[in-house]
Order: structure tokens, then sequence, then C-alpha cells
């Protein structure tokens, strides 16, 4: 059994290795020059994911592995509940390096081999986060810990470099918060659970709390405008990527047919219709409004939108996988409707939330047809999520085979209004 994880773990990767190289119409080879602040912060459209940062992100594609293989051990409540507990600390650590490098990036060689260490804790990250709640709790800590001490030191050499002195106040006050969170952590590992994982929230809670308390530096500061979109339409791919190969394992344990061949078909449609949804509408207007009127709010909103949506999406992998494995019981019971199900609406919801903060950043940027039209989208992503929810709400006995059907109808019915209504795809339709 663990070679055939492994075989997985090293598969995942290789596959998320060539669609990466793909990217490249998208990415910047760079030498190591240093870039200036106004290039790291600045609205320079050419500003794109390094080399560095793509191979960073293969890290986390094994730990986002991992964490999903927890979920499938224990697909209940209490499973869906540490598994999001755990994501927490994943998505801070990788969302950390992001907005270091948005801000800050020199791809030099010292950064180089900072970026490499904290490749080495997100690498033990993964060895223990499957774990975190058993023997592998000391590990997984001290893992996290490692990570944000070496982004610690990133910040304190950054604050030596001249060309980065206006950003002074905000390097200092993230890398006193920063540090006494890693501290908390690093001290969790020598307090017996369950008073271990109270001093973990208790880090997080000064982790989250830390860039709260520079609110008036972050419009003055303001992450890349296309650079920090990017980041996270790419770590959004490494999910989509994880929902896909959730469901190809249990497709391989079935007799080649036509009923395997249909309901693989039919899995595959909701990743791929999240990610056309999710794709379609990716924009940086909320990092404008930060950028140009000071909106904090809209632009956290943006921002911590997206952790529902990455960890939904990892957990339509676990939930389709999961009914593929059961694709002859008659019914599913309401706990594992609702795991499904819920996965699947919370990614329409929290696209439904992306959509409105664009919204109100168009609101406040005079663009009010825009602001229309990210409400229309907004309402056109709630909607399926209200309409999923209904399903274990009124606990609507369903096959396996025709809950898919219905998820997946659902989903292509919202690409269907993308194609006929997005100005995109009314602009390809033109130049035919």
């Amino acid at each position: 059994m663990k070679v055939l994880e492994t075989h997985w773990i090293i598969k995942k990767v290789y596959e998320t290795l060539i669609f990466s190289c793909s990217l490249s119409n998208y990415c910047q080879i760079r030498g190591t020059e240093l870039l200036s602040e106004n290039e790291n912060t600045g609205s320079n459209a050419n500003r794109h994911a390094t080399w560095l940062e793509l191979f960073y992100d293969l890290v986390f594609v094994v730990v986002i592995f991992q964490l999903a293989h927890y979920f499938e051990d224990n697909f209940t409540l209490n499973g869906f509940l540490g598994f999001l507990a755990l994501f927490v600390p994943v998505w801070w650590a990788w969302t950390g390096a992001v907005f270091y490098a948005t801000r800050f990036d020199t791809d030099d060689l010292r950064h180089r081999i900072l970026v490499l260490l904290q490749m080495v804790g997100a690498a033990f990250l993964a060895v223990y986060v499957s774990d975190a709640f058993g023997d592998g709790s000391v590990g997984f800590a001290l893992s996290y810990a490692a990570i944000r001490i070496v982004l610690v030191l990133e910040y304190v050499r950054s604050g030596t470099i001249k060309s980065f002195s206006s950003a002074t106040p905000l390097i200092r006050r993230y890398s006193i918060g920063y540090l006494c969170a890693a501290i908390v952590w690093i001290i969790s590992a020598f307090i017996p659970p369950p008073f271990r994982f109270v001093l973990w929230g208790i880090g997080l809670a000064i982790d989250f709390a830390t860039p709260i308390t520079v609110r008036r530096l972050h419009s003055q500061l303001a992450p890349h405008i296309s650079h920090l979109p990017e980041r996270m339409g790419l770590f959004t791919i490494l999910v989509l990527g994880e929902s896909v190969l959730g469901v190809i394992p249990e497709i391989s344990n079935m007799e080649f047919g036509l009923y395997p061949m249909l309901i693989l078909g039919l899995s595959l449609s909701i990743p791929f219709s999240l990610w056309w949804l999710y794709f379609d509408s990716i924009d940086g207007a909320p990092i404008r409004a930060l950028r140009e009127k000071g909106k904090i709010g809209i632009y956290s909103l943006w921002l911590f939108g997206h952790f529902p949506l990455v960890v939904a999406i990892t957990s339509v992998g676990v939930g389709l996988g999961y009914i593929i494995s059961k694709a002859h019981a008659l019914t599913l019971s309401y706990t594992e409707q609702w795991l499904v199900c819920g996965s699947i609406a919370l990614s329409f919801g929290a696209q439904g939330v992306l959509h409105l903060s664009s919204a109100y950043s168009y609101l406040y940027t005079d663009s009010t047809q825009n602001y229309r039209s990210s409400i229309r989208w907004a309402i056109y992503r709630i909607i399926p999520a209200v309409m999923i929810l209904l399903i274990p709400i009124l606990r609507i006995p369903l096959s396996p085979f025709l809950l898919v059907c219905i998820l997946a109808a659902i989903c292509i019915v919202q690409i269907v209004i993308d194609v006929k209504q997005h100005p995109y795809h009314r602009d390809v339709k033109s130049l035919r």
C-alpha cells in the first residue's frame, strides 16, 4: 500500500510539473538582478510568476495530496473538520511565501537558498500532515514553525536592501509578528495534547492578526496587481489537479465498460466546470481598489475568499472519489450527501464571494457597468450553491450515479450561461 501511495505522489508531482511547464507563455525567465520596490509592487502587467515560484508550488502538491489522503481515510464530518483545520496552516504557509515574493522578490542566490529551506520545511509538512493530530503533531508543528522562521529571515534580509527602505515599517511588524507566532508553534511541540492544539490556534491567530495591524501600509505597499491573482490562480490549479486525480484511482479499480466511462466523464465535468468558471472571471479589481482607494476590506474579502474555494475544490476530488467507490450502492448516507454536495456548493459559494469582492471594487472605481455585471455573476454562482444544498437538506434519497448526474448537470448549465453571457466568449464569436 505504501508503494502505491508513493507511486501516486511521484505521478502527481510529475504531471503537475508538466502542466507548470505548459504555463511558459505566462511566466518570465528572470536573472538575479534585484527588482526595485516599484517593480515588485507596481502595476506592471509584465510581472508574472517565476520558475522558482512554480517549483516551490510542486512541494505543496505533495502536501495537498497528503491532506486529501487524510480526508479520504476519515470521510466523516469530524474528518472534514480536521481536514479544514489542517488546511489553514498549509494555505497560510504557502500564502506567506507568495506575499513576500509579490513585494520583495529578488531571485538572487540568497533568496533561492532561503526558498529551498522553505521547501524542505514544506516537505516535512507533507510527511507529518496526514497524522498531524496523532504521533505526527510534533513534526507538523516544528515543520510549520521552520517555514515561518525562514520567511522571517527573508523579511529581515529585505530590510537591509536600500531599494526597499520605504517598506521598513511593514517589514519590522511582519518580522516581529510572524516570529512570535513561530515561537508559539515551537513551544507547542513540548506541550502535550490537547493543549498543543490550543497553542496552534493561538499561533495562527497571531499570524492572521499581524497583517491586520498594518492596514494603512497595505495600500501604500499593495501586492502586485497581476502577480498576486496569477499566484492565487496557480494554487487553484493545483487543487483542481487534486480533484481530477481523486477520481482516476477509483475508476482504475472498475472493469472497463460503458458505466465506468460514463461516470468518469460526468465526474470530471465537475472540476472542469469549476476551472472554467473561476478562470473566466479572475481579475485584479480588488487589488486595484486597495491601491487606488485604500479599500482593505474588499481586498481582504477577495484574498480570504480563496481559502474556502481551495478547501472546497480539494474536498470535491475526495468526495467524487468516494462516490465512485460506492457507485453500485443504492443510496448515500445523509452525512455522505452533505460532504459531497457541501463541497461543490461551497465551491460555487466561494466564487460568488469573489465576484462580490470584484463588484464592490468596481463600485469604488466608478465602473457601474462592471459592478452590475459582477453582481449578476455572483448571483449566478450562489443560486446553484443553494440548489445543491437542497439535496442533503431535503434528504432526497439518490444513488451515487444519479447524484453525480445531477451535480454534473448543474455545473454544465453554469458553463452554458457563461458561454452565452460572458464578454470574452461573445467577443470570440464576433471574430469568427
